[in-house]
């Protein structure tokens, strides 16, 4: 370790000096920069035309959650009157400029892409028609469809002392029109888009032509406002603080919840995206009555709520589009003619979504719902929908008379209206419910299932890396493990007891829990790396997960890197670590893959004396990532593979194809640039594709004999 490192470390234990923030990348700039590499999808050639429209919606959808939580979080620390940011102690008046500006060439690049994407599906007869190109056959259709499925749900607002500007919720969009009446005088208007109308409408013919509802409205605006004449219009877009604050004093939860999902609709504005500028007198309107100050109003020079661009997917030819995937059932559950709890018990199970099927976790615990052996199930639920077959499954095992208790994490964001119905069917079937933690979120994903076997009572257990949630599982990649293992099960036991008791567990024998103990055992194990790189032996960790954030975490990772231990990160999202630096960080390399499906799986694995992939490697599974959230907020599961089949399955298929990957991979740079590892080529390892062509251990089953 140099004397300039050891200063840097040493002046870094104060946490306030402008050295040690040098150590670490901005958390608001790293995310940017992430979204800004799945908008990079778009200009990538091997991805369907079709698929580079999607992305383009993705990285929209991404910034307006990152307005509306982040940098609104942001906002209210300026409001509470805080001069410099926690923990960081950088100033937030500068903070706040870098990020809203780095937020808005983002924005502009995503206008630009579209452009570019538009002209190119133009090309391939899809067209989005402007209003000067319509015919006089295409008019005449169009009016008539306008006045049958769209002109019924609007609800037009004429601004005056009487009609004052109307609320509108978040995320809700519109038209703001200037007009003048027969008179001459102006007269303003507000035409707000319902969520349930479609933002585009196909006109008919062979080829795929497309007007937008705001075009529409427009082009027939005298169907509300007869003798009146357009002088100016534009379209805007709103975004709301959407941050929900609970008194950890709240007796009834679900009631405190609905209350404040109330409230967020009515969130401070964060953002009005206009598409263009009106009149000033206009524009003061705007700013006085949604209490704006420039900081929150964004003129595009393109187009307003690119997201919605995502519903023009499902309408283009499968040859623009991925091939179709279907994923495959694993054929060691097949082997044991779909009896979930046989081939569990037969041996330990890892399944790799979304190129296995979540089908099998269905399956799972339908068959425990029907098994009338089967006498209790216990479930956490963080992320699903009250119509998913996991809850149809939990609520038939209640009604079939065994004891069903569901730990459902009200305070998953954006999703506690989805949680507080799916907590109210599920107390309806008779089911216990419980819903964690005032003060932690519950985000370990588990499974206990309880069966009678002879004389015995036998436990079998799930744990995942993601939600159980159906739908998210077919584009994120994540782990579902299934053991019988009895150390194991006894852990998840404790777990759930912890949860329904806020007794903490101190006597865990394999898993590892957040927020009691995983910060200090992921620091121990890397201890333990440090010392065998002294020793001169081989030290050598892989970390893979979706951000590392967490600052003393981060710290030890210098400190082994700057030991001689070899560390690979796969980090798709956030990352405040600065790797490559001479004497600090240079063992450390960061890659970051972003590829067809939305990498989600955390893997933890360490040498352990050896090279990772070798024998004495311990390798874990987690629900968590790499953030003070994760390791102090939240309960949260670290899961050891132990089986040799998994253990295969993870270090020599899955670790192996992740570090391989070069087509989807992009280097993150000290200056924290990331770089694209090479020229999109298409004989290059793309990791995605492989698992989708190479079925896993579990996923062969028998047939790999």
């Amino acid at each position: 370790m140099t004397l300039q490192t050891r200063a840097l470390l040493s002046a870094s234990e104060t946490g306030s000096d402008e050295q040690d923030r040098s150590l670490f990348f901005d958390r608001e700039l790293s995310w940017l920069s992430f979204n800004e590499r799945v908008l990079m999808q778009a200009q990538l050639s091997h991805n369907p035309l079709g698929e580079r429209l999607r992305f383009i919606g993705i990285s929209s959808g991404n910034l307006d959650e990152f307005y509306m939580v982040r940098l609104a979080g942001l906002y209210q620390l300026a409001e509470r009157g805080y001069k410099r940011l926690p923990i960081t102690d950088d100033r937030l008046d500068e903070k706040l400029v870098v990020i809203e500006q780095t937020a808005e060439m983002l924005q502009f690049e995503q206008q630009k892409i579209l452009s570019q994407t538009l002209d190119e599906l133009a090309e391939q007869d899809c067209v989005l028609v402007t209003p000067d190109s319509l015919d006089d056959s295409d008019r005449a259709w169009l009016e008539d469809w306008y006045c049958q499925n769209m002109l019924p749900l609007l609800s037009p607002t004429t601004l005056d002392p009487t009609h004052p500007f109307p609320f509108i919720p978040n995320r809700g969009r519109g038209l703001l029109a200037e007009l003048h009446d027969q008179n001459k005088k102006l007269v303003r208007v507000v035409i707000q888009l319902p969520d349930n109308l479609p933002r585009f409408i196909q006109l008919p013919g062979s080829s795929l032509r497309f007007v937008l509802a705001e075009t529409a409205i427009l082009a027939f605006l005298s169907l509300i406002y007869s003798g009146h004449s357009l002088k100016k219009s534009v379209m805007f877009r709103v975004l709301r603080d959407s941050e929900i604050e609970i008194d950890d004093e709240a007796d009834d939860l679900v009631n405190q919840f609905e209350n404040a999902l109330r409230r967020r609709r009515r969130g401070n504005v964060v953002s009005l995206l206009l598409s263009d500028r009106l009149s000033a007198s206009t524009m003061k309107l705007l700013y006085r009555e949604m209490k704006l100050s420039d900081r929150h109003v964004v003129i595009s020079d393109g187009f307003v709520g690119i997201s919605d661009f995502m519903q023009l997917v499902s309408c283009l030819p499968a040859h623009l589009l991925y091939p179709p995937y279907h994923a495959r059932f694993p054929q060691r559950i097949v082997d044991f003619k779909g009896d979930c709890f046989a081939a569990i018990r037969n041996k330990d199970i890892i399944v790799h979504h979304p190129f296995e099927s979540f089908d099998v976790v269905v399956r799972f615990l339908e068959q425990a719902a029907d098994d009338p052996d089967v006498l209790a199930i216990r479930q956490t639920l963080y992320r699903t929908t009250p119509q998913s077959p996991i809850t149809k499954a939990l609520i038939r095992a209640a009604e079939n008379g065994k004891s069903v208790t569901a730990l459902i994490e009200l305070k998953a964001r954006f999703d506690e209206e989805n949680n507080i119905q799916l907590a109210r069917m599920l107390e309806r079937a008779g089911a216990q419910v419980a819903y964690g933690l005032v003060d932690l979120k519950v985000h370990s994903k588990l499974s206990h299932v309880i069966r009678r076997e002879g004389q015995n009572l036998v436990s079998y257990t799930h744990c995942g890396t993601g939600n159980y949630h159906p739908t998210t599982a077919k584009i994120y990649t994540d782990l579902s493990f299934f053991t019988c293992n009895k150390k194991i099960c006894d852990d998840v036991w404790r777990i759930f007891t912890f949860l329904t008791s806020y007794v903490k567990p101190d006597n865990l024998e394999k898993l590892v829990i957040s927020p009691s103990d995983s910060a200090e055992w992921l620091k121990s194990r890397l201890n333990i790396e440090i010392e065998n790189a002294k020793a001169g032996k081989p030290a050598h960790v892989w970390f893979k997960t979706n951000a590392i954030v967490d600052r003393s975490l981060i710290k030890k990772l210098y400190k082994a890197s700057a030991a001689g231990v070899k560390i690979e990160l796969c980090v798709r999202g956030i990352c405040c670590l600065r790797p490559g630096i001479k004497g600090l960080s240079e063992n450390i390399e960061v890659k970051s893959i972003i590829g067809r499906f939305l990498e989600h799986g955390r893997i933890y694995a360490f040498g352990n004396g050896g090279i990772v992939g070798q024998k004495n490697t311990l390798v874990y599974i987690a629900s968590a990532d790499l953030m003070p959230r994760n390791l102090y907020k939240r309960v949260e599961s670290f899961i050891p593979l132990e089986n040799p089949t998994v253990r295969q399955q993870v270090l020599g298929q899955i670790i192996e194809a992740m570090r391989k990957d070069r087509r989807d991979s992009w280097l993150l740079q000290p200056d924290g640039r990331y770089v694209k590892m090479d020229d999109d080529q298409p004989d290059m390892l793309a990791a995605h594709d492989y698992f989708m062509n190479n079925p896993s251990l579990s996923g062969r089953g028998s047939l790999a004999r």
